[in-house]
């Protein structure tokens, strides 16, 4: 019987790692339910007393349920239309990419991984508002081809490793372009479709710079941007301001933990071909 051995190095490369993502949600946690003399006497150290009363000033002072609101319309509806049209984009380069404008399109949404939000910020400001996007349908607008580099590269290499003689028997049988797509290619997308919905989900979910520069009026603010009402000037509330903050990041911590045998999963089968 052959004993087997610890991997000891692998061993505790994987427990630093572990401690260092739940470290700061231990200290989200714990700051959330202290109160300010708690904070005062140790910062490291468990609450005495839950103060639960600190989640209902923070949704009070964010208008919590309406930024919930504006963060789950932007999300739902960016996701959607990211999984709709960005997979067809993808189909159209995967299957002709023989074709020289196609094989140059792909090359050009790739590029576009590597230039920098910041380097287009103030063009985005300027032609949103001028064109009178600056409000949720021009930031979800923007979302769906912000997203169109990464995904489209994600869906080219999942689309070419499916056998292209499905289509061949799906033309045979009386089927368009249009039907074949949407009643054999995109079925079969399933696995690195959820894998972009997340992802985009989570991305969408957590923007703040985005609907900083776009978004003017409050009523439209998404839950990261009303985080901003506890930063005074002089002073920040510490013990509302995590409160806020968990409340925020619960449901996509959610999400994740159940969702990221997909995450993984799809990104591998994305890359076989």
């Amino acid at each position: 019987m052959i004993k087997k051995s610890t991997n000891w190095p692998v061993t505790i490369i994987i427990a630093l790692g572990s401690l260092l993502i739940l470290f700061p949600l231990y200290m989200t946690i714990a700051i959330a339910l202290k109160n300010p003399e708690e904070m005062a006497r140790s910062i490291f150290a468990l609450p005495t007393g839950l103060h639960f009363e600190n989640f209902a000033n923070a949704v009070k002072a964010t208008n919590f349920f309406n930024a919930l609101g504006n963060s789950v319309t932007i999300t739902v509806t960016a996701v959607v239309f990211i999984l709709l049209t960005n997979s067809m984009v993808a189909y159209a380069i995967a299957r002709n990419m023989n074709k020289r404008f196609f094989k140059m399109l792909y090359f050009y949404f790739i590029s576009a991984m590597f230039i920098p939000f910041q380097i287009i910020m103030l063009p985005v400001v300027k032609v949103t508002t001028d064109l009178h996007m600056n409000n949720i349908p021009g930031l979800i607008i923007l979302y769906i081809v912000y997203g169109l580099a990464f995904n489209v590269f994600v869906y080219v290499g999942y689309i070419r490793s499916i056998p292209y003689e499905l289509e061949e028997a799906a033309t045979v049988d009386g089927a368009s372009t249009w039907g074949t797509f949407w009643k054999i290619i995109f079925p079969l997308l399933a696995p690195v479709s959820a894998t972009i919905g997340i992802l985009s989900c989570l991305s969408t979910w957590n923007d703040f710079m985005l609907p900083l520069v776009l978004l003017g009026n409050q009523d439209s603010y998404t839950l990261p941007l009303v985080q901003y009402v506890f930063q005074g000037q002089f002073s920040t509330d510490f013990n509302l301001a995590f409160a806020s903050y968990l409340l925020a990041l619960s449901p996509m911590i959610i999400i994740y933990l159940f969702a990221q045998k997909w995450i993984i999963g799809g990104l591998t089968q994305g890359s076989i071909k």
